[in-house]
């Protein structure tokens, strides 16, 4: 095969081969600083790069805001409080309505749900996706990544639908793996209705930021792993324990693999905290100096979070 066929395949231009690119070596000063935002920022979800700046500096570091941003960037880190393009999902991608808040979650497979974090490494990082059941808060299943490209997304949900079968509704932040027409044809193609998180909403997926921080402090930060291979078999290790030994609070101290086979003693919801609004006064808008309703407003741009009632009525 010729290189430019070669060139074509891979999705590269030829000028990147014929320069015979040296590989950047990785900063150990970055690895540091990488180990000490990804666990405060376990620790309290909420802060963002200002705040992991004042944290770096207590702990003895200098370090600027724009490194600090670079830094999250990279590892997909942002903080909960709303903000300016804390989410940035690719602009010709379809985003989706949350569909979950006020729902009743009484039945295994009823809901699903996905995310990715940053697993830092001894000499590098890589990048975990997992899908858990809401019902029973089973890890169904999961994969690693060196990059944060769509397909190793598609790979852990192919296995989920080949092994679990198909969930009612499955939920997503607004990422651009997730957002990706490779990742929604999956589940257009197997019927599943699509909800994704409000923007800046991290709670909108709360049971998925649960398993990250067990994740990490149970596993990841005591065992320290040094490549991507070990970090693969002690996952492994993690989540069997996690599904079928590790006893859950809010199962009863019953574990996953008992709540998912029984279907007895699961159970979830995320709190309206807005309810529907019965009498709909109206709200002066500024660019035009008229009035529309809070449910016109609510109608406004999709990704918002609205009511989750209404959205089940809609997708009936």
């Amino acid at each position: 095969m010729s290189l430019v066929q070669q060139c074509v395949l891979a999705g590269v231009s030829r000028s990147t081969i014929y320069s015979r690119q040296i590989p950047r070596l990785l900063d150990e000063t970055d690895l540091l600083f990488s180990r000490l935002i990804d666990e405060e920022y376990t620790r309290h979800p909420f802060y963002g790069s200002r705040k992991m700046v004042v944290f770096l500096k207590k702990t003895g570091h200098i370090v600027n805001r724009k490194r600090a941003q670079r830094l999250m960037r990279q590892m997909g880190l942002a903080g909960m409080a709303p903000g300016p393009n804390t989410s940035r999902p690719h602009p010709e991608h379809k985003i989706y309505p949350y569909l979950l808040r006020g729902v009743l979650v009484v039945r295994p497979g009823q809901v699903w749900s996905t995310d990715i974090t940053y697993i830092r490494l001894a000499h590098g990082f890589a990048y975990l996706v997992a899908i858990i059941d809401w019902y029973s808060r089973r890890v169904l299943s999961w994969r690693i990544s060196n990059s944060m490209e769509a397909v190793f997304c598609v790979d852990c949900l192919e296995e989920a639908l080949r092994i679990h079968g198909k969930p009612e509704i499955f939920n997503s932040d607004q990422g651009s793996q997730f957002t990706s027409e490779a990742f929604t044809d999956v589940l257009k193609r197997e019927g599943v209705v699509i909800s994704m998180d409000g923007r800046g909403r991290a709670f909108d997926n709360i049971f998925v930021e649960r398993l990250w921080r067990s994740v990490k402090h149970e596993d990841v930060y005591l065992k320290d792993y040094a490549t991507m291979g070990e970090l693969m078999i002690g996952l492994a290790e993690y989540f069997s324990f996690y599904n079928g030994e590790r006893p859950h609070q809010s199962l009863g101290q019953k574990t996953p693999d008992i709540v998912y086979r029984t279907a007895i003693g699961g159970g979830a919801v995320i709190v309206d905290k807005f309810p529907r609004v019965v009498e709909a006064p109206l709200v002066p808008l500024r660019s035009t100096g008229g009035a529309s309703t809070i449910e016109e407003r609510s109608k406004a741009k999709p990704g918002q979070r609205r009511p989750a009632v209404r959205e089940v009525e809609c997708t009936a």
